[in-house]
């Protein structure tokens, strides 16, 4: 029986998720690319190697990325009225929807920027290339397929987050399932979301998978 779908609420609540991907994604990526740079360039042996910096940076990435993001969400309550305003609805989310995802794509990144060939840094600095032109004109072309990939792998993780953030009234498809589907027992609506956030997902991924290809066979 699908007697308590309302289309209007579920594509409601579908924009919502979207919005709070969108938001979201875009700030971690930007956020998670600049620490991820802070990680590699600072780490032994590389371009600005600082023991200290790295030690620090590397530590409070190991401690966002060990809370669990249910407990970061109600961690942040108060620093999340501050920063937007609202601990509710999408505004609401957003902030520690960031502060969740940008450290893993900050690994990420990181991870991406270690495959890249030695070689070709060492071959700049030869050629009296500064650390920015090596990061810019290196670094990050190299890795490109791998900072993709790990934006997707990222937008997925956030995705399921944005489900969780319904538990604190974050709206989107969590909100539906917890208000509707688990509290009121309505399976049908449970269903519908369930359904929603796969599609979202498989779109996500297909989508990620098909902009590694292209940029690997550049």
């Amino acid at each position: 029986m699908m007697g308590n779908i309302d289309p209007r609420i579920i594509a409601q609540a579908t924009g919502d998720t979207l919005v709070m991907l969108g938001a979201s994604l875009g700030l971690s990526v930007v956020l998670g690319l600049l620490l991820g740079l802070v990680l590699f360039t600072t780490s032994p042996g590389q371009l600005l190697a600082h023991r200290a910096i790295n030690a620090v940076a590397s530590f409070g990435v190991n401690v966002l990325r060990s809370l669990p993001f249910i407990i970061l969400l109600i961690v942040m309550l108060p620093l999340t009225v501050v920063l937007a305003g609202t601990s509710l609805g999408v505004a609401g989310a957003i902030p520690p929807l960031v502060v969740g995802a940008a450290p893993f794509y900050a690994r990420l990144v990181e991870t991406a920027l270690r495959e890249v060939d030695r070689g070709v840094i060492e071959a700049t600095q030869a050629m009296g290339g500064s650390t920015w032109q090596i990061v810019i004109r290196v670094l990050l072309p190299e890795a490109l397929p791998g900072l993709v990939a790990g934006a997707t792998v990222t937008a997925i993780a956030l995705v399921g987050y944005t489900a969780m953030a319904g538990v604190v009234g974050a709206g989107g498809l969590g909100d539906l399932a917890i208000r509707f589907g688990y509290q009121r027992f309505q399976t049908d609506v449970m269903a519908v979301t369930v359904v929603m956030l796969l599609i979202i997902v498989q779109i996500f991924q297909w989508l990620g998978d098909r902009w590694v290809l292209q940029l690997s066979h550049r």
